[in-house]
């Protein structure tokens, strides 16, 4: 493998999940090993059991300590051991304070190791939100262990999949809370941060952005709800005086037909579902998430720990695999830009 391609750290996600068989299984694809170096961040023992299981032609060298490129395999991927599953033989799928500690401590981790330099991007496989609660926790996800370890004042979570890519003005707070915490100021953050990353990460050089209305039909003109005229239009026209290429709000059952058919580059959403169920119903098994607006480069799989089909061997790859290279580009595309 060439020292030139970019180190993407990949997290393992929570033991006792599908997280060491989606990595074992990405780490098999072509394109995976040909775009990036790997070093994966985990307990070596439950990761080389799904090695045997599920990619036993996979070899990798096992390290304790990582400073830099140079601890990497000069051709393959290499595995940071952090040992710390006490009984990992004995794990069982479910939620675990155990495997919470331990996924949060490989994520922690990688993001100091991404904000040091040593390693170009993060690739995260699933984490559990109610194991790490149980290991005493009050993060939400990964987005907010994100936000925290970096110090990044705004984020944005954004999901890519098929011919669309998704941002979210809110992300994981009960529906009934969505327009008490939306703001003109959150969902213009949110088209800004969205913009910005369509530049400087995918290279759009217009961005072409639909920003979603909250409600059916967007308001009707303030007959089912006035957060449209009240909160959504203001952001929108402070972006475009700005000059940013965005436009609505539109209606929510038809802008995604819309950007599927290219019409857009990006949707901005008002809250979680209204996003993630078209991405999902066109990109189930390969849709990724981006946290935007930090320092360092993450992607993640667009799933859960799936505890129910854990160790049989039937967990897709796929999202692992597109989050894996899609980090890998992100990493070249921003050492290109710093070439003098």
């Amino acid at each position: 493998m060439s020292n030139s391609k970019p180190v993407v750290g990949i997290t393992a996600g929570d033991p006792a999940s599908i997280g060491p068989e989606v990595v074992v299984k990405a780490l098999r694809d072509h394109a995976v090993r040909r775009c990036c170096r790997a070093l994966i961040l985990g307990d070596a023992r439950p990761l080389d059991a799904a090695r045997r299981a599920f990619a036993p032609d996979i070899e990798w060298k096992v390290i304790s300590e990582y400073a830099g490129a140079d601890d990497l395999a000069p051709d393959g991927p290499t595995l940071l051991d952090f040992a710390n599953v006490p009984d990992p033989d004995n794990l069982e799928p479910r939620p675990d304070p155990v495997c919470g500690r331990a996924s949060v401590e490989y994520v922690m981790r990688a993001i100091d190791l991404a904000k040091a330099g040593a390693i170009d991007a993060i690739a995260t496989a699933p984490i559990n939100k109610e194991s790490i609660g149980l290991a005493g926790y009050e993060f939400a996800g990964h987005t907010e262990i994100l936000a925290e370890r970096t110090g990044a004042a705004k984020k944005v979570m954004m999901l890519v999949g098929g011919p669309l890519r998704v941002s979210l003005a809110t992300i994981h707070i009960a529906f009934a809370r969505v327009p008490l915490e939306l703001s003109a100021e959150k969902i213009y953050d949110t088209i800004s941060i969205t913009n910005e990353a369509l530049v400087s990460m995918f290279g759009v050089a217009e961005p072409r952005i639909a920003v979603c209305g909250l409600n059916p039909h967007a308001g009707e003109a303030g007959r089912f709800g006035d957060e449209e005229a009240r909160l959504i239009e203001p952001a929108i026209r402070h972006a475009q005086a700005d000059g940013i290429g965005c436009s609505g709000p539109h209606p929510p059952d038809t802008v995604f037909y819309h950007a599927a058919k290219g019409a857009f580059d990006a949707i901005v959403c008002m809250y979680h579902d209204q996003g993630l169920i078209p991405l999902k119903l066109l990109a189930f098994e390969s849709g990724v998430n981006i946290t935007l607006g930090l320092p360092i480069i993450r992607t993640s799989v667009d799933h859960g720990t799936a505890f129910d089909i854990a160790g049989k061997g039937t967990a897709h790859a796929e999202s692992m695999i597109e989050a894996i290279k899609l980090a890998a580009d992100f990493a070249r595309r921003r050492k290109e830009k710093a070439l003098p």
